[in-house]
This record gives structure tokens, sequence and C-alpha cells, in this order.
């Protein structure tokens, strides 16, 4: 396209440009448009508001070039170098959702450090393998951006938005994440530490896990988040046992009676009956280590032997109450689990009336007992 006359005059050099910017076309947004710009030297160039659509920037040196407001829907600059670059208010990608993919600006291999990308909105766009050493990302939008083994060390993602964006193998060392915002990301063979959690003016307070980071943020920050997590570490009760509709009953009137019982339970459900996921197994082990203890009917188990065996050896803090109807039977590895302290003895019942009577008269009272004597040993 060297017909194009605005493609014609940066040919020309980066100073016969920004000359022409300034003086000559003040206030007109230059047109590059599909413009082959691969391996240029335009260093400092003043690229602010120029159309760049499916330009091809590969290998360009753009170091501390101005793309402020810049249209690089499409473009190409993998493995340019872009240091310094300044990008806020440019366009990555289409606005649309269906689109913003398949528009993304490509900064594959790029060098972009101390380059300034703060709120800018990188949807989509490809920085795999990317140098972002100091970048400033605060504010940014990085939903469903390919990071995979980009070197983010020493980046500002304060207040960035981190939605399945895929950080496999990427370098997360020594970043600012105060406000983060993560959630679905693949943080596979990520390397991350000292990742500050507080902002720049405030106590230093660091971190090794992005996720784990955003969390301590929101239980320094938030009094309300503090009081869920006690509550769930002190009122928590994980109900398990099988789901069909007769169990089914038993378990709702066991989490009904649980609430009366003037302790203030919050009783846990979880529909293991349900297809389960992958990670239903760390979903269980999870529930049961926030809760203060545990409540399993075993009468017609199905998953319950195994959700038992993910809990019972690996928490010695988590007292069981295992129940039984008086018409069922142990199932055979029950007995592996009687040597354990913290288990206590099985109760049979014979109808709900029953269970609910035996909960309120004596049950409660023996599981708070040997909650506190849990306690009591692992405060040791």
């Amino acid at each position: 396209m060297l017909d194009n006359p605005h493609l014609a005059i940066i040919k020309d050099g980066v100073e016969a440009w920004n000359k022409w910017r300034l003086d000559e076309n003040a206030g007109i947004p230059p047109d590059l448009s599909q413009g082959n710009l691969s391996g240029m030297k335009l260093a400092g160039a003043k690229l602010n508001w120029t159309n760049l659509w499916r330009a091809d920037l590969r290998g360009a040196d753009l170091r501390s070039a101005d793309l402020i407001r810049a249209q690089l829907i499409s473009a190409d600059a993998s493995d340019a170098d872009l240091t310094g670059a300044d990008l806020r208010g440019a366009i990555l990608s289409s606005p649309d959702p269906e689109r913003a993919h398949s528009t993304a600006f490509v900064l594959r291999g790029a060098t972009l450090t101390e380059a300034n990308l703060s709120k800018v909105d990188l949807t989509g766009v490809n920085l795999s393998g990317a140098t972002l050493s100091d970048v400033n990302l605060s504010g940014a939008n990085l939903t469903n951006a390919d990071l995979t083994k980009a070197d983010l060390t020493g980046a500002d993602l304060s207040g960035a938005t981190l939605v399945e964006t895929k950080l496999r193998g990427a370098t997360l060392d020594n970043c600012l994440v105060y406000g983060i915002s993560v959630w679905g990301v693949d943080l596979d063979g990520v390397r991350q530490t000292d990742l500050r959690i507080t902002r720049r003016d405030e106590p230093t307070i660091t971190t090794d896990n992005l996720e784990v980071a955003q969390f301590l943020h929101l239980m320094l920050r938030n009094k309300k988040i503090r009081d869920i997590i006690d509550t769930l570490t002190s009122k928590a009760v994980l109900i398990l046992g099988r789901f069909t509709p007769e169990r089914k009953q038993v378990l709702d009137e066991l989490r009904r009676a649980l609430r009366t019982q003037g302790y203030g339970y919050v009783p846990i459900l979880f529909d293991f009956e349900t297809p389960a996921s992958r990670d239903w197994k760390e979903t269980v082990t999870l529930l049961a280590r926030v809760a203060r203890f545990v409540i399993a009917d075993i009468t017609d188990p199905k998953k319950v032997p195994e959700e038992l065996s993910l809990i019972v050896p690996a928490l010695p803090s988590v007292p069981i109450q295992p129940i039984l109807q008086e018409s069922g039977a142990e199932f055979a590895e029950f007995g592996n689990y009687t040597q354990y302290a913290r288990v206590l003895p099985l109760h049979r019942y014979r109808d709900i009336p029953h269970l609910l009577d035996a909960l309120s008269e004596f049950l409660i009272a023996k599981i708070e007992e040997k909650v506190l004597e849990v306690q009591s040993l692992h405060a040791e």
C-alpha cells in the first residue's frame, strides 16, 4: 500500500512523520491501516489516534511510541519492541464480545517493558511470551487475554481484571496486585512471589499466590468478609448423605433442626447426586475444612464412604457424627473410621422424629463436647 500517502510519510522516517503530525496534520487522525511497518524503526513516533487496523508491526521498534487512542484492531506487533510505549485508550480488539478474540491486537513475544497500558482494554489480546516487566497495567481489562509464559516481573496490576486469563507458565514476581479481580484464571506453572496486596503508600503486605492475594485483600478491607470467615469456621455444619427423595427428607429436617439448637449453626448441604465435576473431591474437603463438625448419614450410602475417606484421615480437627437409620446396615469400610478419636459413636435412629429428639436431648451436647476436646488438643 505504498500509494497510501500517510504510509509514504512514515517510511521517510520518524522525524519527518512527527514533524508532519505536529505542523501539518494536527487534529486529523492518520490512516496506516493494513500498512506494512514490520521491522521499521519507529522509536518515539507520534502514532496517537492513528488508524493501524490490520497493520503489520512485527519486529518494529516502537520504543516510547505514543499510541494513545490508536486503532490497533487485528494489528500484529509480534516480537516488536514497545518498551516505554504509551497505549492508554488504544483500541485493541472489537467491542463485540463475539469478535473480540478473533480481532484482538497480537503482541506475541513483544517487549513492553515500562509501557503504559493503564486502563487499556486488553480483552482477548495475545501477549504470550511477551516481556511486560515493570509495565503499568493498573485498571487494565485482561479478560480472556493470553499471557502464557509472559514475564510480568514488577508489573503494576492494581485494579486489573483477570477473568479467564491464560497465565500458564507466566512470571508474576514482585507485582503490585492491590484491588485486583481474579476469576477462573489458568495459573498452571506460574511463578508468583512477593505479590503486594497493599497500595504503595501503605505498609507492605505480600503473598505468593494471586488468588490468595485477592482473598487476603478482601479479608483485610472488609469487616463483613471477616465476619463471614468467623461464621464459617465456628458455626458451619456439613451434612453428608444420599439425596434420593426419601433420604433428602431426612437431611432437610436435620438441617432445619440444627438451625434451632441455639448455637447459631449454619448448615451446609452439598448435593452429590448431581453429575460430579472433576473437582468434587476438592469441594467436599474444602467444605469439611471450614466446618465446626460433620454429620454423616450413612443410611443407604452412595458417595458418603468416599467422602469420609477424604475427610476423616485428613482433617484431625473436625469431629464426625455418623448416623444410621435402624433399618439400614453399616457399609463395609465403616469400621475403619471408628479407630479415630474424632469420630463419635454411631447413632441409630428409628425415624425422623426419633432423630430430632435425640439431636436436641443429647447428640448436640456430645458433639460440642468432642469439638472442645479436639480444639484443646490442637491448641497445645
